[in-house]
């Protein structure tokens, strides 16, 4: 496996009564197995092309012409909100986008997600931005969304200031094949621009849509593997599909898991990574866990945290405050890793034992630290270990949370891939715009 997962120190027999109780997660864990069978008939009938993805390869060539075409400009903007922004911008941090003091050192062509719309924000991009040598990518699916609608909008009106005459070398958009009798805005907008359009998967829905040309182009942009990125989701799904039991199927583990834990009290579920090109990927799972699972009634609150410095703004909380949460850790491979500190200087800081370790010790010492003193406190811990974080183990974490989302959603008999209470406030906004 691409990444390992320990659940032992989130069981009441292991860490004691504020765990959760060992059969309630055993019976949970049972019931996964219907969930299990339903994916791999969805797998054998071809009717989730979710679970098709990790092993296409015949997309990727037209894609990689693609890149290269938005690689001739010196920025990109990624124009789209939730998940058709979140997956690709999960994939942009191995390339270091949007990483704390490296990302505004990036050579040429920089790329920029603009996902949430503010009008001040979106102003000033377009002010700032060379246009005449900037390409713009508008993502959305029902190619109705009325925020990236307004982002394309007010593009096209400020490249056509700038004095640029061919739109379409400027333009690309990537939305849902046009189909009879069903509007799509965003086709509409760019038709006679000569705009490239690609292709949104009717079968897979925005906050799944990582694997597909929504996160791949991205990251194919930024020069990471697209082919080794699918290639370890499609080691994650292996344990599916080949009918593995589900205490050997890490996804099945984690949503018994997470739901036995709901029953039980814990309605808050919190995802903390210690990386940097881990952050957007809490987030990315913050969306597809709150928009899949909260319905009815039902659902847990997720929260995103990064390590270490989440241990200062919220572990006191963790440690100290309400009994109601499930924790999830994950550590990457820091150990040994990054710059070595002088035995003088530590010395002379108070800190001898600091001389002679990497930046990383430390930062695996407080991974391991954080999970002990969770576990110690009897707060439910899951731990998942990533040795080497590249696109591979990536797209393996992708796939895992995809599958214990969707098999979560099965145990709590709620739809993971509708999300009525969202369609009803966009359709509202709109009408509010109009009046």
């Amino acid at each position: 496996m691409l990444y390992k997962q320990t659940i032992e120190r989130a069981l009441a027999g292991k860490i004691g009564e504020g765990g959760v109780p060992d059969k309630a997660f055993g019976d949970m864990l049972l019931r996964t197995e219907e969930g299990l069978a339903e994916l791999r008939t969805a797998y054998e009938q071809r009717t989730m092309p979710l679970l098709r993805l990790p092993e296409r390869k015949d997309d990727l060539e037209a894609l990689e012409v693609v890149a290269k075409k938005l690689q001739e400009g010196t920025d990109i903007a990624f124009l789209g909100t939730g998940g058709s922004s979140l997956g690709g911008q999960t994939l942009a941090q191995l390339g270091d986008f949007g990483v704390q003091g490296l990302s505004a050192m990036r050579k040429e062509p920089r790329v920029h997600f603009l996902d949430n719309l503010d009008p001040i924000t979106l102003g000033a991009a377009l002010q700032h931005l060379p246009l005449k040598t900037t390409r713009f990518v508008a993502i959305s699916k029902s190619g109705g969304t009325a925020e990236t609608l307004m982002q394309v909008m007010a593009a096209m009106a400020a490249l056509k200031a700038a004095g640029v005459k061919k739109l379409g070398d400027h333009l690309f958009g990537l939305t849902e094949p046009a189909g009879a009798g069903r509007r799509n805005g965003l086709r509409d907008l760019l038709s006679g621009t000569g705009a490239t359009m690609l292709e949104h998967d009717r079968g897979i829905g925005g906050r799944y849509s990582v694997l597909s040309n929504v996160g791949l182009l991205p990251a194919l942009v930024l020069g990471l593997d697209a082919g080794a990125i699918r290639e370890g989701a499609r080691r994650a799904l292996l344990p599916v599909i080949e009918k593995k039991l589900p205490a050997d199927v890490p996804a099945a583990q984690g949503a018994a898991l997470s739901v036995a834990a709901a029953e039980n009290g814990k309605n808050i579920t919190v995802l903390m990574a210690y990386a940097d090109r881990l952050e957007r990927f809490t987030k990315w799972w913050v969306q597809l866990w709150a928009e899949s699972l909260g319905k009815d009634g039902k659902g847990t609150t997720p929260v995103a945290a990064l390590g270490p410095v989440d241990q200062h703004s919220q572990l006191q909380l963790y440690l100290s405050g309400p009994r109601d949460k499930l924790f999830t850790i994950v550590t990457t491979g820091a150990t040994g890793r990054g710059p070595k500190i002088d035995p003088q200087l530590a010395s002379k800081a108070g800190e001898s034992g600091f001389g002679g370790k990497s930046v990383g010790d430390l930062v695996a010492a407080q991974g391991r630290a954080t999970i002990e003193t969770l576990a110690a406190e009897q707060c439910p811990v899951r731990a998942i270990h990533v040795d080497r974080l590249d696109a591979r183990s990536l797209g393996a974490l992708l796939m895992h949370f995809m599958l214990e989302t969707i098999l979560a959603a099965h145990l709590l008999g709620v739809d993971p891939f509708d999300q009525p209470g969202v369609e009803d406030g966009k359709r509202l906004a709109k009408r509010y715009l109009a009046g």
